[in-house]
């Protein structure tokens, strides 16, 4: 199981820089039974341009109009609160410069159909083939979902430590159970990014999937891509990503850095040139990553008098007490220990954050865990968008010695 650092439901995408024509669409909405109350839809209009609209429902009947670049993701709702966290009566639909029509008899938006869209019916076949995954893994989603929220009232009760752990134990094996379900769904995508490799749908799902795959497979997908869809929205996105993987994997030089480390100390990657040096991104909230150091640390024990060195590099910028805590629970205060530098106030104004360490890695899932030789040329990537640990051993061994 690895957490991911991309768990947006729906964000702006951007557009190619050349000036492209803006078509008109219409949204007739029939939702019977729905209230008379404002009807809200949020899509990303051109360039840096998010829009979000709100039209009067009488009668469950409702109509938008506005102008598109090209096809895009939509998001229709009732409630601004609960859809900011993806829930409530919400729906999510593949838009395009179209007279389209959204349909519901239940009165809820949320099993509304869409017509109109050709984009649409590439996200209904993808949808239909996802779909008896999808039932498989309900029963676990809701169970997850239900305990979570009791773990979040158990943390504002401020209940024990040793309560929260249990929680925290119970969600981690939930996540295990799911962790196939979501294997199966990865596959089932890629199968449909093959069948479909100049679909819209293609194209924005890679965008969220490029991150965790391995860097030749990544490119081989963006290659089947025509022009015009590598000019598209999520086309210029999955570039932008590989160029970060790229970086981040083998036979790419080091992104060089200074910081201060957890003793306040300052710490530069140059100050270890000359020994074998794993960056390993994790986080005190990862399950995975902390169950993982049991074995670093062995790693550590082996290897550390042969010239062989870790930095942590945790994701816990905005909670460091966490971060601290972790470190000294873990007992992994035996090598260095930095933030990534993640500063959310640049990143929710995307504006560049040149402190981030991951976007220099092309680090999108915890943990991974970065390979550097003597000369500072990335030798190994493992995790997201890499090998497994069963590699990372072997290589160890091969470096060092069995």
């Amino acid at each position: 199981m690895k957490y991911s650092l991309i768990a947006l439901p729906f964000i702006a995408l951007q557009f190619g820089a050349q000036a492209q024509e803006k078509l008109p669409f219409t949204l007739a909405g029939d939702i019977k039974g729905l209230p008379n109350r404002y009807v809200y839809l949020a899509y990303a209009e051109s360039g840096k341009e998010y829009r979000t609209d709100s039209v009067l429902s009488k009668n469950g009947q409702f109509t938008f109009s506005g102008k598109l670049v090209q096809p895009v993701e939509g998001r229709i709702y009732v409630d601004k609160k609960t859809a900011m966290y993806g829930e409530g009566d919400m729906a999510s639909f593949f838009m395009e410069a179209a007279p389209m029509k959204l349909k519901s008899s239940t009165g809820r938006l949320k099993d509304a159909k869409l017509t109109g869209s050709k984009a649409q019916l590439d996200q209904d076949q993808l949808d239909a083939a996802r779909a008896p995954i999808m039932k498989k893994l309900q029963p676990l989603s809701d169970a997850f979902n239900k305990l979570n929220k009791e773990y979040i009232t158990a943390i504002k009760a401020k209940k024990s430590e040793a309560a929260l752990e249990a929680y925290k134990t119970k969600l981690d094996k939930i996540k295990d159970q799911m962790e196939p379900y979501y294997e199966e769904m990865e596959k089932t995508d890629k199968a449909f990014f093959t069948e479909h490799p100049n679909s819209y749908v293609s194209a924005q799902l890679l965008r969220f999937r490029i991150g965790n795959m391995p860097l030749q497979e990544g490119e081989a997908f963006y290659a089947k891509m025509s022009p015009e869809m590598q000019q598209s929205a999520s086309g210029l996105e999955i570039k932008q990503e590989l160029d970060a993987l790229r970086a981040g994997s083998p036979g790419s030089p080091a992104h060089d850095f200074t910081k201060t480390d957890i003793e306040g100390k300052t710490i530069s990657l140059a100050d270890f040139k000359g020994k074998y040096v794993m960056l390993d991104f994790w986080a005190s909230w990862c399950g995975p990553c902390r169950k993982g150091n049991p074995h670093l640390k062995e790693l550590y024990g082996k290897y550390s008098s042969k010239g062989f060195e870790i930095i942590g590099v945790s994701d816990d910028d905005s909670k460091p007490e966490a971060w601290k805590k972790a470190v000294n629970e873990d007992g992994i205060g035996i090598w260095r220990h930095v933030l990534r530098g993640l500063d959310w106030s640049k990143r929710e104004k995307n504006l560049p954050n040149p402190e981030d360490l991951s976007d220099y890695y092309g680090i999108h899932s915890l943990p991974t865990k970065i390979l550097i030789d003597p000369n500072g040329v990335i030798i190994g990537r493992y995790g997201g968008g890499g090998e497994d640990d069963e590699a990372m051993n072997k290589k160890l061994a091969e470096l060092f010695g069995a």
